[in-house]
């Protein structure tokens, strides 16, 4: 089993690092493999909507997402980790995103996503809501903590100050372990869900 984690935060070694190695030392004790992809300090642009990722198989802008691609395919879960922006996440990052998800078209049902906030004091919230939805519309099962995944700290390694956000990581850790194994075996026994032909209906007619 393995776990892909994004960390979308400029600085490497900053507190969204902090968060992400709270939870990574968990998944060692866990049998789970981790490996670091680090996207928010990336000369990354957004997608144009060209639609050649459909014909090509994969972007069409040939840089970090078409290279995270393949680790995204073979990945049982993936942590995405950013910094909080006028309450929303990094704009690396969410460009990142939008072009790795909407280039890869292999089925992502049942990987396990969990999003993580990171902030100095507010806009948690709003940019852990704002993660999520790439998990969500993609038949991604999303973990959950104790409390809402997010840590503070503004200065670099302040995070480590913030007990409570810490106990948080290692807790988010745990449940995204034991998600993954129970769903592995979950496919053993049952196989994945049953899906229907896309129904897809536009506003407009």
């Amino acid at each position: 089993m393995r776990i892909l984690i994004l960390n979308g935060s400029p600085k490497k070694d900053g507190n969204t690092a902090i968060a992400l190695h709270e939870m990574e030392k968990v998944f060692a004790e866990e049998g789970i493999e981790t490996e670091i992809v680090q996207v928010g300090s990336k000369p990354i642009r957004g997608c144009i909507a060209c639609g050649q990722c459909f014909e090509k198989g994969r972007c069409v802008f040939d840089d970090l997402v078409n290279q995270t691609a393949e680790k995204f395919k073979e990945c049982d879960g993936l942590v995405v980790g950013s910094p909080v922006y006028y309450a929303s996440a990094n704009a690396t990052l969410v460009a990142f995103l939008t072009r790795l998800f909407y280039s890869t078209h292999f089925d992502k049902t049942m990987k396990v996503g969990a999003a993580v906030a990171v902030a100095r004091r507010g806009g948690l919230s709003s940019t852990f809501d704002e993660l999520n939805k790439f998990f969500t519309i993609s038949g991604m099962p999303v973990a959950s903590s104790q409390y809402w995944n997010s840590i503070h700290g503004a200065a670099p390694g302040e995070a480590l100050k913030d007990a409570e956000g810490l106990q948080i990581m290692r807790t988010l850790a745990k449940n995204m372990s034991f998600l993954i194994k129970s769903i592995q075996l979950g496919k053993e026994e049952y196989g994945l869900p049953e899906k229907e032909s896309p129904a897809r209906t536009n506003f407009v007619r």
